[in-house]
């Protein structure tokens, strides 16, 4: 018996393009034994509904609902828990955005990459824009260093601390990394029981860095791979590219995963490198008149956010919007 696939696509409000993605994944799962699951993310706008009646007589799709809207990464787990339609575990779990659409060959070669490799616990895909347009997909993690020269937008501190810049750009071959967006990404089913599932403590943003952390503290590494090729929109659910001020819960999310990662003190202290950068910045915008790269209220809402999550009772929790989260630009 071959490996099996499970793909899981979570919608959130977004039913007409969640089908679209479906029958792409259909398609490219075609030879592949497993399933296609798609999770309602508690949409309350008639998807559920909507999906159950068109994807009937679909082979191998099944749509379920979460029930609650936890988040990107609690919806997700729903899928992941769910199993195969007969109950067993598949060997590799696919995750597709409601907004990705993976070619004929995508599925197909992350799942032969993990079976050749297995040391390797997660594959992200190469993925570029409907304007075919390549997508940074592949990173490193956040840290201290990462921080500081993030926000100094300084070519001699960028060239110094290159081996700790986030976004690694786009790999033409298969790249070991940190991370990877969310988007289009699978993993072994072992790997997962070893490392666990996604923190539903983070509703939006970092869930992903969090996991593939855990599954390098496993033992096991990441790898992009640039031959499964996903076309993605982005943005979709949130209308994060609309935002003119960063949500609370992107501020909660950094908070737990660097608490996560060192406690309230070193959450502290990346907050405190970010700024120094930052320093940095505005000195260079004064004398030399650049145009501003850092988001109005940004530091003041970092600050603000920073300290109200260093605070006893502050949890993650708190500020979540009512309604809203579902599968975003990864």
């Amino acid at each position: 018996m071959s490996a099996t696939v499970l793909t899981v696509i979570l919608n959130y409000r977004t039913a007409d393009m969640t089908l679209r993605a479906a029958e792409t994944a259909v398609r490219a799962m075609e030879g592949i034994e497993g399933a296609i699951t798609i999770v309602d993310n508690d949409s309350q706008d008639g998807s559920f509904e909507a999906l159950v009646k068109a994807t009937a007589g679909w082979p191998r799709v099944r749509v379920i609902q979460s029930g609650h809207n936890g988040g990107f990464g609690a919806g997700n787990n729903v899928g992941i828990r769910a199993g195969l339609p007969d109950g067993t575990k598949p060997d590799f779990v696919y995750l597709l955005n409601s907004d990705a659409f993976p070619e004929p060959e995508a599925i197909a070669r992350l799942r032969d990459y993990l079976l050749e490799n297995p040391d390797c616990g997660f594959v992200g895909s190469h993925v570029r824009g409907e304007d075919d347009l390549a997508h940074v997909t592949a990173f490193r993690f956040p840290s201290i260093r990462s921080e500081f020269e993030g926000a100094a937008h300084t070519g001699v501190i960028s060239r110094l601390l290159a081996r700790h810049i986030v976004p690694m750009g786009v790999p033409d071959q298969p790249t070991e990394i940190d991370w990877c967006a969310g988007a289009s990404v699978m993993f072994p089913m072992g790997v997962l029981d070893r490392a666990g599932l996604f923190d539903e403590v983070f509703f939006l943003y970092f869930e992903e860095t969090d996991l593939c952390h855990r599954i390098r503290d496993a033992g096991f590494r990441g790898v992009y791979l640039p031959q499964a090729r996903v076309v993605h929109i982005g943005s979709v659910s949130t209308g994060m590219k609309e935002w003119k001020r960063q949500p609370r819960y992107w501020f909660d999310s950094r908070a737990h995963y660097f608490r996560k990662r060192g406690g309230a003190f070193y959450l502290a202290a990346v907050t405190l490198a970010h700024l120094a950068g930052a320093a940095i910045w505005k000195l260079r915008r004064l004398l030399e008149r650049k145009e501003e790269r850092i988001a109005p209220y940004f530091l003041r809402d970092l600050v603000s956010q920073t300290w109200r999550n260093l605070m006893p009772r502050a949890t993650v929790s708190e500020g979540r919007p009512r309604g809203q989260g579902a599968p975003v630009e990864r």
